[in-house]
């Protein structure tokens, strides 16, 4: 048994912000982004909070899967940006959605957390516990992005996606490799808070700066083409696949520099590998869904196919996957 992907969906915000728009803010312009990440432009919020996302995702699995919300088993959300600390996006969603006999929590893996939470789902459905379940990654990152620090603030957009998952003795995920490295957690941080009581000696600071996205720009291309190389030849080797028994591979939307090294390194053509950052930018744990979901609905993956979902993000943590289509 293992769980199979019915139906996929994405939401991004309206507004959308290109390159020339962020030269008027901070300097730099569209020829520096281009050639440094591949990025044209990116959706931004233009107040809508990350649930707004990811309820949005939701209601669109529901509907392209056809089933009853009361039937939804297990809903699990990914994301660094959540509304509140508590309560999670995915109790938020269960609400909107009617779910009202499913369990809900939230995963946070940075980048690679909509590839961490298919993983538990599936875990779970594959011990028997539950049949089904709704996985998204949602990030609203423009609320977390210190906008005069042009070394960050090109790099990110806002949006979510999502799968549809159920048991199933065909298809699914064939085989996963995810990993953590905590001893490398500060080459990319965010959201940090200092602890400010009464009887603390820490003065109070409305906003640390490290609470904006904190990057080793170089620490993270090394990290993430290491490990999701490895990741990525592993799992073909343990498999008896090549390169070519792939139909695509779905890679984070982070840096058309990685996947190019990427590409190279496992002799595995570019056109290979499913790009749509030049319209969104690194989106976090919404970048593999929200490429998925493209791919799906342009029909560009039949039953059958073998593709690949590799991540990687803050922690440090990544992950691979061979799913059958």
């Amino acid at each position: 048994m293992s769980s199979r992907i019915i139906a996929t969906a994405a939401k991004a915000p309206d507004q959308v912000i290109t390159n020339d728009d962020l030269a008027k803010i901070v300097d730099t312009s569209d020829e520096w982004i281009v050639q440094r990440t591949g990025i044209h432009s990116r959706h931004i919020s233009n107040g809508e909070n990350t649930s707004v996302f990811v309820i949005d995702v939701a209601k669109q699995l529901i509907e392209k899967a056809s089933v009853n919300a009361e039937d939804i088993d297990l809903i699990i959300v990914a994301s660094v940006t959540p509304d509140y600390g508590t309560p999670s996006l995915a109790c938020m969603v269960q609400k909107e959605i009617h779910a009202i006999n499913a369990v809900a929590f939230d995963i946070t893996a940075a980048c690679t957390g909509f590839i961490f939470a298919l993983n538990t789902a599936d875990m779970y459905i594959r011990s028997g516990m539950y049949k089904n379940a709704i996985v998204i990654g949602g990030e609203t990152l423009s609320k977390i992005v210190d906008w005069s620090d042009r070394s960050t603030c090109v790099l990110f957009g806002d949006g979510a996606g999502g799968a549809y998952i159920e048991a199933s003795e065909q298809g699914g995920i064939v085989s996963r490799k995810i990993g953590s490295d905590g001893s490398l957690y500060d080459i990319l941080t965010e959201g940090y808070s200092e602890c400010t009581n009464p009887f603390s000696i820490v003065k109070e600071q409305r906003i640390h700066p490290k609470y904006y996205v904190s990057m080793d720009g170089r620490e993270v291309f090394k990290f993430a083409t290491k490990k999701v190389i490895s990741s990525i030849q592993e799992l073909l080797d343990k498999e008896g696949l090549t390169g070519d028994d792939i139909r695509y591979i779905v890679p984070h939307q982070a840096n058309i520099r990685i996947v190019e090294v990427i590409s190279k390194k496992l002799k595995i053509p570019m056109d290979k590998f499913y790009i749509n950052m030049e319209s969104y930018g690194n989106t976090s744990s919404a970048s593999v869904p929200i490429a998925l979901n493209e791919l799906n609905e342009k029909g560009l993956i039949e039953r059958g196919d073998k593709i690949v979902l590799a991540g990687f993000g803050g922690g440090m943590t990544w992950g691979v996957m061979i799913v059958e289509w």
